[in-house]
């Protein structure tokens, strides 16, 4: 059975950061010289990974990467109040790249931050990366180990013998054969379940040490813990559930919603959320509910 593993942000870009900067900034000379301390003191989160790094052209600079599972309304204000504090602890301009891992809807991605009060203006901008426009051939090719446990949700991933390529490359490498439970997270979203137990030869419930499964689940308690409210908690519980029935099975997982939100115990409710995750087809939720 597959060790708990260390398969933070941090960790992901750590593999081969040289290669990480310059395709995250495009920046063909740039070198990675060291991963900073992205605490600051008056935000309690910290940013996801602050590199330290150098071009001839551009001299030195930082470049903050902010990693999101699903893209959030809020993002845009968060990337300029990241990015201003990590220059006034460093005293180093920022490049911020904001990297959203799945897709939520068609609309645009904002790639800057804009306020105008009384004719004060702030701009912040920033780099955008969704993964989901990135071709999976990039990750074999450059290479960029940091970008073989999203091979599934890569432009081109969703199929099996590539999956298993990528596979079979972090299995080989005793630095990478921890991220293996992240590439199985990810390949429940384009394949069946069965399927993706056959190819890791473990399992399912091993999914459950993946830091996005587990990101999933707090993110639907958290939104209704906030209100500090039972009914609160139920609506935040609800949220979670459609937003993955959407990202998993699409308009056929929100025909479900309307059964689902008639349910008020709270217990059996996160139950379903943690089967959407790890179900293979509608029905199998359909025998659930």
């Amino acid at each position: 059975m597959t060790r708990p593993a260390d398969v933070s942000t941090k960790k992901l870009i750590s593999l081969a950061p040289d290669n990480w900067v310059r395709w995250v900034t495009q920046i063909p000379d740039v070198v990675a010289r060291e991963i900073l301390n992205s605490e600051f003191q008056w935000i309690s989160r910290e940013s996801d990974v602050l590199i330290r790094v150098s071009s001839p052209q551009h001299g030195e600079f930082l470049l903050l990467n902010e990693l999101q599972l699903r893209y959030q309304s809020n993002m845009p204000r968060r990337m300029r109040a990241y990015a201003a504090l990590a220059e006034e602890k460093y005293n180093l301009p920022t490049y911020p790249v904001l990297i959203n891992i799945l897709k939520t809807g068609n609309n645009e991605i904002p790639t800057s931050f804009t306020s105008n009060i009384a004719g004060l203006r702030a701009i912040q901008d920033y780099r955008v990366i969704n993964l989901w426009e990135i071709d999976v051939n990039i990750a074999f090719q450059q290479p960029l180990p940091s970008l073989l446990p999203f091979v599934p949700i890569l432009k081109g991933g969703e199929n099996e013998s590539i999956i298993r390529e990528a596979l079979q490359i972090l299995r080989a490498d005793e630095q990478l054969n921890q991220l293996e439970t992240v590439l199985a997270f990810f390949a429940t979203f384009v394949l069946e379940n069965t399927l993706v137990q056959e190819i890791m030869r473990w399992d399912m419930s091993v999914l459950r040490e993946s830091p996005w499964y587990q990101e999933i689940l707090r993110e639907g308690e958290a939104r209704g813990k906030a209100s500090g409210e039972v009914s609160g908690e139920l609506r935040g519980i609800l949220s979670a559930i459609e937003i993955n029935l959407e990202l998993k099975f699409s308009d056929r997982g929100l025909q479900l919603m309307p059964q689902i939100n008639q349910i008020q115990d709270l217990e059996r409710l996160k139950t379903i959320l943690r089967n959407v995750v790890t179900a293979n087809t509608i029905e199998e939720l359909q025998q659930i509910l």
